[in-house]
């Protein structure tokens, strides 16, 4: 590329110290001129209309957030940053997308506004209800070097930035200038609030919270960074169950997922004439993906033949034939950052072979079993169980186990795991794998209340190696995976428009190959 951008390694420097570093990188390369002539001309001409700035929708949702967090942690100050941009080889970075936590409280999402941050704390007038400020690098205007100079910020790099008013517009909220976020984060701590700030996001953010709980006499340490945990355990916890808007977010992303799905069966061919037809996949859904969204939520895995029984395969740089399957896991992240996470195990030529067939059946009995059990008031581990009671019949019944179905069940036993490793069910939301720093109780041990978005995904997985199944069955890996919605008294398949039993994958891929 033909380019330069900045490096933006995260020193635990100041907000300010780094930006202006940020701005002098590649400046041993720069052949720009800068003389008062080119200055006074560049910075002509331009309209300077200030577009209106639609409210978001989000706006209408993050208040009720931010004052559920402010009660969660009374008499703080809570510092959430956006995060930075990551190198990715030497002056290019890597896309950047917010950090979770910013994401959900702010109501940004894309690849809005790396290094700004979110201060969220407790109004003076009433401690149960927030006042959130916005800090961020604002437009600058034409007549400054910025906007023709800076790689990092400048308009004619990376695309014109909002100002101040607009920023205030879209959000709800008071929006600052990143340069007064030291003073506001400063203000009345130590007296009358504590200071926190989500941990490992932005190191220099993190480094300036630190400098100035010690200045005002908060401990350190392990306090510290006890109260930091606290906050991005709040943070994680608040998202297990979706609210109205998180909902319809969901809804799309399973929408532009299931479009992708059926984008891969259409090119299905191409892919087995192709020496890395998994890649092929890949890029076929990528293409979608980021045609109707933000980009994939998580890396595809695209795995065909034996791939399918490496659980995280992501290399995807086999081949792909007609006489196997392939498992394709992938999900569409939308902008609000909302991912889906699908997953469905297709016959390459069309057709299920009889053994193929087979398994697939026996992990759709097990999917379909944790659906049966699925409602308000069942725990969350509870899924998982009624799952592996499938599963271990049938690998009894197939002669696999040392023993019983009821043994394996067993904690002694759990033969059955050796073929189904993973989790049945997870979290689905912002994160591929939602709020994980939940604790235990409200995660495994929590009871299901509508609201909650979660997967269902058991799985078989027999790898060609394996010398304790019979040779017909080695290579073969199936994982079935759907995204669901609980309701007042059940749950609902948000992923039902991608076909689930045998007959009805071949009947979608002759329909969408014809």
């Amino acid at each position: 590329m033909s380019t330069e951008n900045t490096d933006t390694s995260t020193d635990a420097t100041t907000s300010g110290d780094r930006m202006k570093d940020l701005a002098s990188r590649g400046d041993s390369r720069s052949q720009r001129p800068d003389n008062a002539a080119f200055r006074e001309f560049i910075a002509s001409g331009w309209d300077e209309t200030v577009p209106d700035a639609e409210r978001r929708e989000s706006a209408d949702f993050t208040p009720e957030r931010r004052d559920a967090l402010v009660r969660r942690l009374p008499g703080t100050r809570l510092v959430l940053p956006a995060g930075v941009l990551k190198v990715r080889s030497n002056d290019t970075d890597y896309p950047f997308r917010p950090d979770t936590a910013f994401a959900y409280y702010s109501g940004l999402g894309t690849d809005e506004e790396p290094d700004s941050v979110l201060v969220v704390e407790p109004s003076a007038e009433d401690p149960t209800v927030s006042v959130a400020t916005y800090f961020f690098r604002p437009r600058a205007g034409f007549d400054s070097s910025e906007f023709y100079a800076d790689s990092r910020y400048g308009e004619m790099w990376v695309g014109r930035r909002p100002t101040v008013a607009e920023a205030s517009q879209r959000l709800g909220i008071e929006v600052r200038h990143i340069d007064e976020l030291r003073d506001h984060l400063a203000k009345d701590v130590g007296a009358q609030l504590s200071l926190s700030i989500v941990p490992e996001v932005d190191a220099s953010i993190e480094a300036m919270v630190q400098e100035i709980r010690s200045q005002n006499g908060l401990p350190g340490g392990d306090e510290a960074a006890a109260e930091n945990a606290a906050l991005r355990e709040a943070a994680s916890e608040a998202r297990l169950v979706k609210d109205e808007y998180e909902v319809r977010q969901m809804r799309l992303a399973v929408e532009a997922t299931l479009r992708g799905f059926e984008d891969v069966i259409r090119n299905l061919p191409q892919a087995v004439g192709h020496p890395r037809g998994e890649r092929v996949i890949e890029g076929v859904f990528a293409a979608t993906a980021r045609a109707d969204g933000n980009g994939v939520g998580y890396d595809t895995i695209a795995a065909a033949g034996d791939h399918a029984c490496t659980l995280h395969w992501t290399r995807n740089d086999g081949a792909v034939h007609p006489d196997e399957l392939v498992l394709v896991d992938a999900g569409v992240e939308i902008d609000s950052l909302y991912t889906a996470d699908v997953t469905r195990t297709l016959p390459v030529s069309g057709t299920f072979s009889p053994m193929q067939r087979k398994v697939y059946d026996a992990v759709l009995e097990a999917a379909d079993a944790a659906f049966a059990v699925a409602r308000p008031g069942l725990r969350f581990r509870e899924l998982h169980t009624a799952a592996m009671k499938v599963l271990a019949a049938r690998l009894e019944e197939w002669g696999l186990l040392p023993g019983t179905a009821e043994e394996s069940l067993a904690p002694e036993g759990q033969w059955h795991r050796r073929w189904m490793p993973h989790g049945t069910s997870h979290h689905l939301g912002m994160d591929v794998h939602d709020c994980a720093q939940a604790r235990r109780e409200m995660y495994l041990d929590a009871e299901l209340v509508p609201g909650m978005v979660f997967t269902i995904e058991p799985g078989l997985y027999f790898k060609e190696n394996d010398l304790l199944v019979p040779e017909e069955l080695r290579g073969i890996g199936v994982r079935i995976e759907d995204d669901v919605l609980v309701t007042q008294d059940g749950v609902e398949n948000l992923s039902a428009g991608a076909p689930r039993r045998a007959e009805d994958v071949e009947a979608w891929i002759a329909e969408l190959r014809s």
